[in-house]
């Protein structure tokens, strides 16, 4: 017999069992769920029930006393995981797995099912988009926003797996003022061809031209305030002209030749900002030349960006343009049917969502998990000057994305939680709920690096590539440390996927509501916590087998009666709830954290047991077994989250 979740026929048998012994001794309670957890300590058991203590007080019974009750009233005869059940610890009822035949179980069904094991299918499989990354394409990625990609990319693996019809998309944010500042920049130095990686290329003209144009706008508004303005106006002025100023010594420092040969074509120009925002409108409305410009630009850096996420094998089925909601009139579409509607207002030539008034009209706010006294801000749709905002063409692209699936998640950072909310609440007053409700927001926090500060507009950012670069590097070093025997090709091969996947598992292991603090002390660690330290524990799993060199056809399960034998068992037993619930509550860290828990235990159990050289025969077959199924659960844990999992190290 095998099991594609060992542990939770067993958790079916405990339920079954106690169920039974409450309608026989206590027919008179309706109980609607039974809860069972996980005791601290396997001595205690592998489940228990506190149901006991609750009953208690309505019975007015010692909860000890009801506990045992429960116990002799089971059906022994039924039982087939269970070995016994406990009343202990004041109240409890403490289920203990039959091991012999519950290991068998485990570790014949992770023998056969494989690297299918754990991925536990849905009853209820949907078509999901997953939009993730969506950089803007103005810069390289960097390693601020590198963690969206990375989370994206295990949401959809996760909800693959789960048996979802998964597409990941990436939003291509082509509409508004910074493609236009790129665009004008590029277009002032004659359209030349990149040097260089194309995204790092258009990077360093994107932010030379925002630095001098903005140098120009402020000389501008300093004349008209030193005649108009009162001496405050001035006197900020002024503070801002003098940080731009630095900002534009250090970007001549740094880029000399296009610093000078950019401020001398905008300087052609009498107002530099007027002529950005001439194309910005021209692009909204689609003039040609105003597409053909903005467009070479964006696809240019998109090419890099397809570059860097070959690099960690993040890939895209769909690449959607904003500009192109723009249009094809669904933007102007959607902005008529909220006019129809009471919750839109104009205000000093602004458009605006009344989002408090749908949340309150509607009694969305508890549905939303908001506070009553929460007042929702309105939302911009349109500007004066007619053009719309990110979040209005965003409320288009939500309803193109549900025309193509029946679930949708936007991977993007917790700074965009509130605009995120009004989208969401703009579907319920255009009448789509159902789309609403199946709207998810997946937030997460930014990246830290302890002693260096990020700034977009000095061009003072860390890229995604330059880390990927020094963590192979990083990684190279420690192998040729540690395995000094490999040929320069092997060294080189898993230098990259170690350093690779380092990167990528310390931007998924933490819980996406708190920060990550990228130190190369911790990305790096072959001791603990990281992926290193999981790849690794793999790769010994390997070695073992394959120095044992013959398959556990012997194993008797029954011997394996050491404490640290039957914690690794459940571990492994483990695997398919702890992927059900990942993918449920979109928490691909839990399965990073799975993976080092195992890696943990497994490493212990080596350390403390031998496994080829274990007598008799039996139990080193059953060792072999229980290091193979290890090594599986690692195999699927890893490729999860895009971690490659390795033969050797």
């Amino acid at each position: 017999m095998i099991s594609e979740n060992p542990f939770a026929m067993f958790r079916e048998e405990c339920e079954t069992a106690l169920a039974y012994a409450l309608k026989k001794t206590l027919p008179e309670i309706k109980v609607e769920t039974l809860s069972l957890s996980k005791p601290p300590n396997i001595d205690f058991g592998q489940l228990a029930s506190s149901l006991c203590f609750e009953f208690a007080r309505k019975l007015n019974q010692k909860p000890i006393a009801l506990a045992e009750h429960l116990v002799r009233a089971m059906r022994k005869s039924s039982f087939s995981l269970i070995e016994k059940v406990v009343a202990a610890g004041g109240g409890y009822v403490n289920f203990h797995a039959d091991f012999p035949k519950f290991s068998a179980l485990v570790l014949s069904s992770v023998r056969q099912l494989n690297f299918e094991y754990g991925f536990v299918k849905t009853d209820c499989p949907v078509e999901v988009i997953v939009e993730h990354t969506s950089v803007n394409p103005l810069h390289p990625i960097h390693i601020g926003q590198a963690r969206n990609p990375m989370l994206g990319d295990a949401l959809a693996r996760i909800l693959e797996h789960r048996g979802h019809a998964v597409s990941r998309h990436y939003y291509i944010d082509d509409v508004g003022r910074q493609s236009s500042v790129v665009a004008y920049g590029y277009a002032k130095l004659g359209e030349p061809q990149p040097d260089e990686k194309a995204d790092c290329f258009v990077g360093k003209i994107y932010t030379i031209t925002s630095c001098i144009v903005e140098l120009n706008r402020l000389k501008r508004a300093l004349e008209l305030a030193k005649t108009v303005s009162p001496s405050d106006d001035v006197a900020k002025i002024n503070k801002d002209l003098a940080e731009w100023m630095s900002v534009a010594a250090e970007l001549e420092e740094k880029f000399p030749a296009l610093f000078a040969k950019l401020l001398a074509k905008i300087g052609e120009d009498e107002n530099p900002e007027e002529e950005i925002n001439r194309l910005n409108r021209a692009y909204e409305d689609g003039e040609p030349e105003a597409k053909r410009l903005i467009r070479k630009v964006s696809e240019m850096c998109i090419q890099g960006f397809r570059e860097t996420q070959e690099r960690v094998e993040v890939r895209y089925d769909s690449w959607d343009w904003e500009s192109d909601f723009v249009w094809s009139s669904q933007v102007s579409k959607v902005l008529q049917k909220l006019q129809t509607s009471p919750f839109v207002y104009t205000e000093g030539g602004v458009l605006e969502f009344d989002a408090e008034k749908v949340a309150c009209t509607l009694n969305l706010k508890a549905k939303l998990g908001l506070r009553e006294d929460y007042e929702v801000p309105p939302l911009t749709l349109v500007r004066a000057d007619g053009t719309t905002l990110y979040t209005t063409r965003d409320v288009a692209y939500t309803l193109w994305k549900f025309n193509r699936a029946d679930r949708v998640v936007n991977v993007i950072g917790m700074e965009q939680s509130l605009a995120q909310l009004q989208l969401k609440i703009a579907l319920y007053a255009l009448g789509y709920s159902r789309y609403a409700d199946n709207f998810a927001h997946f937030a997460y926090n930014l990246i830290t690096l302890p002693g260096y500060k990020m700034s977009s507009r000095r061009g003072r950012y860390i890229t995604f590539d330059a880390v990927l670069d020094e963590a192979v590097e990083r990684a190279y070093e420690e192998v040729s440390k540690r395995s000094p025997q490999l040929t320069e090709t092997e060294k080189r091969e898993i230098a990259n996927f170690v350093g690779v996947g380092a990167v990528r598992y310390a931007l998924v292991d933490v819980d996406p509501s708190k920060p990550v603090i990228f130190t190369w002390d911790r990305v790096l660690n072959f001791e603990t916590n990281s992926a290193p330290y999981v790849q690794y524990t793999h790769a010994r799993a390997c070695s073992i087998l394959r120095k044992a060199d013959r398959k556990p056809e012997n194993a008797d399960f029954a011997l394996l009666k050491e404490k640290l034998e039957r914690e690794l068992v459940l571990a492994v037993a483990s695997f398919p709830d702890a992927f059900i619930e990942a993918t449920e509550y979109l928490k691909p860290n839990l399965i990073a954290d799975f993976a080092n828990a195992l890696a943990d235990k497994f490493n212990t159990f080596y350390n403390a047991l031998p496994v080829i050289k274990a007598e008799p025969q039996e139990l080193s077959d059953a060792r072999i077994a229980l290091t193979d199924a290890v090594r599986i659960v690692l195999h699927n844990a890893l490729n999860l989250i895009g971690v490659v999992a390795p033969e050797k190290m």
